[in-house]
């Protein structure tokens, strides 16, 4: 009798992983024009058009670009996550090959939100010099603080992917269309995505309402260390808060994945 040897639970993710990854390569075309369409279309309309036409001053487009990467980002990671978890588990039942690898569930879920990472991360460095293209020279710009922009980059992506992990597990897919028009919607319009929180001065209750809204600290970190002389959230405060909703949204999405696995 022969004895096999155990595969461990590292070897059977980053398989796992290699797969997606060489997935999402083949079909990239298709993956950036439905994560880059919306902000390329608000760079061009808010960032060129209405600046060159006078209607919004030239300053406007340092506030805006931060929040175009949080929200390239942020759309990215939960797509790439949400909507093939609904089609898996409810139309092509995919997600039972993957079930049957010799590994804890988690394992499983954990490298479907690393999968989503990634094309969060390669969202929002391909809108940077699109944006830099379409608007031109943007005022107060550095990148000084490169650093700063990976690390919320990175914990942005890691936050909005276990996000949709738990919307793509527990939404059924008759009802997607409500992610999109319910959740994602409000959260990219209430998110500080298209002007700075300090700005909400004017309207305090809006001001700590918006504060429930994960983007809002995407958004204000990149103000942070993209345009530091726009009024912004200090840069610690961000990193803090996008820590807590990853842990959040982590067990949240791992348990919601979980249960719709064994159910």
């Amino acid at each position: 009798m022969s004895s096999s040897t155990p595969v461990s639970s590292s070897t059977v993710f980053y398989a796992l992983l290699r797969r997606d990854v060489r997935v999402a390569r083949k079909e990239l075309p298709f993956f950036l024009v439905r994560t880059i369409m919306q902000p390329v279309l608000f760079l061009i309309v808010f960032g060129f058009l209405l600046p060159k036409m006078g209607f919004m001053r030239g300053g406007y487009q340092t506030a805006l670009l931060p929040g175009i990467l949080a929200v390239s980002l942020a759309l990215s990671a939960i797509q790439s996550v949400a909507l093939p978890m609904v089609q898996d588990f409810g139309w092509t039942k995919e997600i039972e090959d993957r079930l049957l690898a010799p590994v804890p569930t988690w394992v499983v879920a954990a490298e479907k939100i690393a999968a989503g990472v990634l094309q969060g991360v390669i969202a929002a460095l391909f809108v940077l010099p699109l944006a830099r293209l379409i608007m031109g020279p943007i005022p107060n710009l550095t990148f000084v603080h490169a650093g700063s922009v990976l690390v919320i980059t990175v914990l942005g992506a890691t936050a909005f992917s276990a996000l949709g992990m738990w919307l793509g597990t527990g939404i059924a897919p008759q009802q997607i269309g409500l992610m999109f028009s319910v959740i994602i919607a409000p959260m990219m319009f209430f998110g500080c995505a298209y002007y700075p929180w300090r700005g909400l001065d004017a309207v305090p209750v809006l001001k700590y309402l918006v504060l429930v809204n994960p983007l809002v600290y995407v958004a204000e970190g990149m103000r942070a260390a993209l345009t530091p002389e726009v009024p912004h959230m200090p840069f610690l405060a961000t990193v803090a808060a996008l820590l807590l909703v990853t842990a959040i949204f982590w067990q949240a999405g791992l348990r919601s994945f979980h249960k719709r696995a064994i159910g």
